[in-house]
């Protein structure tokens, strides 16, 4: 299986953006959180906060291909589950969803992106978010406008979760790792 350490060499060889390392950083921590939720006994973490950490390895290098890349990367390793999961962390790929893996890499990815550009416009970032102000947010089309709301609502759909629900789990999920993922106050944030 493939180690996290390989994944992270490279996420880190294909991206150089801070900010994409963070946010694939983010997917990891609430993927790894979610396994334990929704992946129901025997749920791979390993695998899961690998689909979260390498799902957009792909996409700054070479965004209009995104993410055949990664997904052949992972092909040639053996990892298919992991390989069908990121193949599908979009709808409008239409690729099917036949896994827990595959549902709630959906559900967590642009949900753990918004509720990122909810912290970052806060004074204290995660620390005292809440699921109403990000429902509040997600209300306002012009706030994080490239955040697609449907891929965020469709995500909870298929992981049969009320969106607050889920919500309200993504930021308890992150709010451990607020610093190291820059959404931390910023006396608090790390490098």
């Amino acid at each position: 299986m493939l180690t996290r350490e390989e994944g992270w060499k490279q996420l880190c060889e294909w991206t150089a953006s801070d900010a994409l390392r963070k946010h694939a950083r983010a997917v990891e921590v609430v993927m790894r959180a979610a396994a334990r939720r929704y992946g129901g006994e025997g749920a791979d973490v390993e695998q899961w906060g690998l689909a979260g950490l390498l799902h957009d390895a792909d996409y700054e290098a070479w965004p209009e291909e995104h993410p055949k890349r990664i997904v052949a990367w992972l092909g040639e390793r053996g990892e298919r589950e992991l390989a069908h999961a990121i193949s599908a962390h979009y709808t409008k790929w239409g690729v099917e969803y036949v896994s827990r893996l595959d549902c709630a890499l959906l559900a967590c990815d642009e949900l753990t992106g918004f509720v990122g550009a909810c912290a970052r416009v806060r004074p204290d970032g995660l620390a005292t978010l809440e699921p109403k102000s990000v429902i509040k947010r997600l209300k306002d089309k012009g706030f994080a406008a490239k955040v697609e709301r449907d891929e965020v609502t469709r995500g909870a759909e298929l992981l049969g979760v009320e969106l607050a629900t889920h919500i309200e789990f993504v930021i308890l999920s992150l709010r451990p790792h607020a610093a190291e993922i820059g959404l931390a106050s910023p006396k608090e944030n790390v490098g």
